[in-house]
């Protein structure tokens, strides 16, 4: 395992060694000039969760594999905090100045008709970011602030704040394809070479803040929900029309299930993230937890489970 950030090492050192931590430090209302002190130091007197911060740079340095998450210690509020202030710079200024730079390098002339498809391929990239923050901003956080408060609110399916996220990191790609291979540059463009750039840097920002919300804000979530059931056994009864009631530690969750029916009928994790709306990451958590629940490690074994309760029928089955 990679050697992670501690709260006694000096915030500047840490910037020295991954300088995309600065974005972090700012989206955690982190201002510069701190000088010598620690990263601990430095979130007490700016008033943040020093757990939650050291949790998101290690798993941005390191990522899943090498940076396993101590959700226990994670404060759901500063990193809600995080996450809106995260969808701020992409919506109010990374896309927007993008887009000028834009602008600004392409030839925007009747004759050039990639140019414009360029543009209304980066605006239809906008809006459906936008929807999907959007979306996050005012029905998963306001999920969140009840559970918050202690209460058991029907989830309607919340857990999909991964449902987007291949979809948006797949056209930022495509736009990046567009230039490279169709765009007629006539002469070396400076201007149109830095705004490459700029998408490069925008789709990697994307691809973390996205694997934060699945790996690090999932989870702590549905942690918070696991105590919110215990504190209201009430909720465990009836349970809601949405299936949040307490389950057994070895039981699949109706997603679980879903996976399982997809693995049965001989789909791959790319083909299930597709069907299901998923990032592949989140598939192969999923999967990771199917095969710690029923101890079963193999599609054969997964398939064989999947008949006998009933969830597929043989001739379902891909043989």
């Amino acid at each position: 395992m990679a050697v992670q950030f501690k709260a006694t090492d000096r915030l500047m050192d840490v910037i020295a060694k991954d300088y995309r931590m600065l974005q972090v430090m700012s989206r955690f209302s982190i201002s510069l000039g701190f000088g010598e002190k620690t990263i601990g130091e430095v979130c007490k007197q700016c008033g943040v969760d020093c757990p939650t911060f050291l949790a998101v740079i290690n798993y941005i340095k390191d990522g899943a594999e090498d940076c396993p998450q101590d959700i226990e210690n994670i404060s759901v509020p500063s990193l809600v905090s995080y996450l809106k202030q995260t969808h701020v710079y992409f919506l109010d200024f990374l896309i927007p100045s993008i887009r000028r730079e834009l602008l600004n390098s392409i030839d925007c002339s009747m004759q050039n008709e990639i140019a414009f498809l360029v543009l209304k391929f980066y605006d239809e990239y906008y809006e459906e970011v936008r929807k999907h923050m959007d979306y996050e901003d005012s029905t998963v956080f306001a999920y969140v602030a009840k559970l918050l408060e202690g209460e058991l609110p029907k989830a309607d399916d919340i857990h999909l704040v991964s449902r987007h996220h291949d979809s948006m990191e797949d056209k930022l790609g495509d736009l990046k394809n567009l230039f490279l291979q169709y765009y007629p540059q006539k002469e070396n463009n400076n201007e149109l070479n830095a705004v490459l750039l700029d998408i490069y840097r925008c789709e990697e920002d994307l691809a973390i803040h996205c694997r934060v919300e699945d790996n690090i804000f999932e989870p702590a979530v549905r942690k918070l929900e696991h105590d919110n059931r215990l504190k209201n056994p009430e909720h465990e009864q009836g349970g809601d029309e949405t299936g949040a009631v307490a389950e057994p530690e070895n039981q699949l969750s109706q997603r679980e299930k879903e996976i399982v029916i997809c693995v049965a009928k001989g789909m791959q994790n790319k083909e299930i993230a597709d069907k299901l709306c998923l990032s592949v990451n989140t598939v192969t958590t999923h999967r990771r937890n199917i095969a710690r629940k029923l101890q079963i490690h193999s599609s054969a074994g997964i398939t064989i489970y999947a008949i006998v309760n009933k969830l597929v029928t043989l001739q379902e089955v891909h043989v």
